[in-house]
């Protein structure tokens, strides 16, 4: 038996050496091949017809994804939003922009993370106020249904953002470089 404890420690301490560049690299490597495309591509549809402009001037498909009720009350006019509305909506277009680069590539991740789990959390009010996401889309935590859209999908995205906040972006990052000063001797 001691020999199998021992066989167990060993093996898993070396586990546990390697875990500090392994787990923050990969839980990068899942955000690229699970959120970023995702990301990405809702930004896109907030351009609209209008290209890059739509990254300095809110367009109507921006206006109608962030404040869909406010949208609706102004007749789908993008000029008839409010001075914060127009604010939040370029703030949200860049962020679905900016956010999963600076994720993806290891720079500023703690902070990328944590305006990543800001912009979820909004984004999944957002569905539930503003779109009127139905009880099957929500889901309901401990109810034998790990399918649900909001609740479900969306924690294990947290998680995975929130280890990135605890533990850093780890070895393959920029952040490395730029944010790791080199220790005197």
């Amino acid at each position: 038996m001691n020999a199998l404890i021992s066989l167990h420690n060993s093996i898993f301490a070396a586990l546990e050496r390697l875990a500090p560049a392994v787990l923050p690299t990969l839980a990068r490597f899942v955000f690229i091949a699970v959120l970023f495309v995702y990301y990405w591509n809702s930004g896109l549809t907030k351009l609209g017809g209008e290209g890059l402009g739509g990254l300095f001037s809110p367009t109507f498909n921006a206006f109608a994804q962030i404040f869909p009720k406010g949208a609706e009350a102004a007749s789908y006019d993008v000029t008839a939003a409010t001075g914060f509305q127009k604010l939040v909506t370029l703030a949200g277009t860049w962020a679905e922009f900016i956010l999963p680069v600076l994720v993806a590539i290891g720079l500023f991740t703690r902070l990328a993370a944590l305006g990543m789990i800001g912009f979820v959390v909004i984004q999944s009010l957002t569905d539930i106020v503003g779109h009127g996401a139905d009880a099957a889309t929500i889901g309901a935590w401990f109810d034998n249904n790990a399918g649900a859209l909001i609740l479900d999908q969306r924690a294990f995205w947290v998680f995975l953002l929130l280890y990135l906040v605890f533990r850093g972006a780890g070895p393959v990052s920029l952040d490395r470089f730029v944010l790791e000063r080199p220790r005197e001797a």
